[in-house]
């Protein structure tokens, strides 16, 4: 897989900020405050009026915060970028900043499950219809696209990964006039950069690969500067998702270790990707990078995907053998996880759920982490082994 970010870009990634470099520190500092105190009238009254940029209270605007978005605009090739207290809170002030009562959105189909569940929620109560289409037909999107307001894309997608060609998806979008969004969480900008391929806006679980280290819950979402101007003012000051300044301070950690972090996330997953498809108790293996090539703009894989057991394979004595592999939700840290299909499905969830997020029973999602491909290999050899 080739590399997605240039070598200048991994340099500026590393080194950060040289301007907001205080005392010359290598690590920069946490400005844990809720509140910042003026010198004078005329300067607090210029920045209530807008004349003046500069933190008044950490909901709106903060040092170290505003360290991150920045890094993360600069990543994703957007010109600015606005953190969130979750991935959910990213994905709910965007859409929610540009869809009204009446309106309708676009989504494809297999969206992470919180997503889907919001939209027939909240969605549904203010009167917001969805349809869903998958996004590898690009002539059923066409279709469906005229009138909406959002086109809501993953990709690849939850739990089936199915990769799109996002570029081409975009420029449909842009050619009925509606927004494009994309969660580029399982991607990360290190792989694909979604704004350079068309896209309005991009949305990140910055508790996954972002952070890398699952020790923090944040979102975050890029574009331009008058889309994120659009959230700030439609969403973001009223839903109170505000990501704090300690949780930025550990993202800004965690980029700096992300290219190295998910090639070796990328190498230990194909490799045990395409060992389980040589298995004959294995009915499928889903991940993009097994395709014969990627989609355009997509330049590598992460260490999340799925597979789905044939009839016969005890999937609950699978799972319990497993030990390096914990039995968790989220991803993108350094230690492998284990999420058994038929869990997710008894999670309490709309009807035509199953259909919608395309989980099968027999699925397992893994994420490879980083103890080792040949340790995490025999452990899973064997656990299938004394399950079959």
């Amino acid at each position: 897989m080739t590399d997605g970010l240039e070598p200048f870009e991994l340099a500026s990634l590393i080194t950060a900020h040289d301007d907001g470099n205080f005392a010359e520190a290598v690590v920069p500092p946490i400005f844990q405050t809720s509140l910042f105190t003026f010198s004078n009238y005329d300067e607090m009254i210029a920045s209530y009026r807008g004349e003046k940029v500069r933190p008044i209270y950490t909901r709106g605007l903060n040092p170290t915060v505003r360290m991150f978005e920045e890094m993360l605009a600069k990543l994703e090739g957007g010109e600015d970028a606005l953190g969130f207290a979750s991935g959910m809170a990213a994905i709910s002030s965007a859409v929610l900043s540009f869809v009204e009562p009446g309106d309708r959105i676009v989504a494809v189909k297999h969206v992470y499950p919180d997503a889907f569940r919001l939209f027939g929620t909240v969605l549904k109560r203010m009167k917001v219809d969805v349809t869903y289409v998958d996004g590898r037909d690009e002539e059923a999107v066409a279709k469906v696209l005229p009138g909406a307001k959002v086109f809501y894309m993953e990709s690849p997608t939850s739990w089936v990964m199915e990769a799109h060609d996002v570029g081409a998806l975009a420029a449909l979008a842009k050619q009925h006039g509606v927004v494009s969004m994309i969660d580029n969480s399982w991607a990360t900008p290190y792989f694909q950069q979604p704004l350079k391929l068309g896209v309005d806006l991009v949305i990140h679980s910055a508790s996954k690969y972002l952070g890398g280290h699952s020790d923090v819950v944040a979102g975050v979402v890029a574009g331009s500067k008058e889309m994120i101007a659009r959230l700030k003012a439609e969403a973001y000051p009223y839903l109170g998702g505000k990501l704090s300044p300690f949780d930025a301070w550990l993202l800004i950690r965690g980029l700096r270790t992300l290219p190295i972090r998910m090639k070796a996330h990328e190498a230990a997953a194909l490799t045990i990707a395409k060992r389980l498809q040589e298995l004959d108790v294995v009915e499928q293996v889903c991940h993009p990078g097994l395709a014969n090539r990627l989609p355009s703009g997509l330049n590598g894989t992460s260490g999340l995907f799925s597979f789905i057991f044939r009839e016969g394979v005890d999937i609950r004595a699978f799972a319990d053998r497993l030990t390096l592999f914990k039995l968790g939700v989220s991803w993108g840290g350094h230690e492998s996880l284990i999420v058994p299909g038929e869990v997710v499905l008894q999670q309490k969830a709309q009807p035509n759920s199953a259909h919608t997020f395309g989980i099968n029973p027999r699925s397992v999602r893994l994420h490879i982490g980083l103890e080792g491909t040949e340790a995490l290999w025999k452990e899973l050899e064997e656990a299938i082994a004394a399950a079959s």
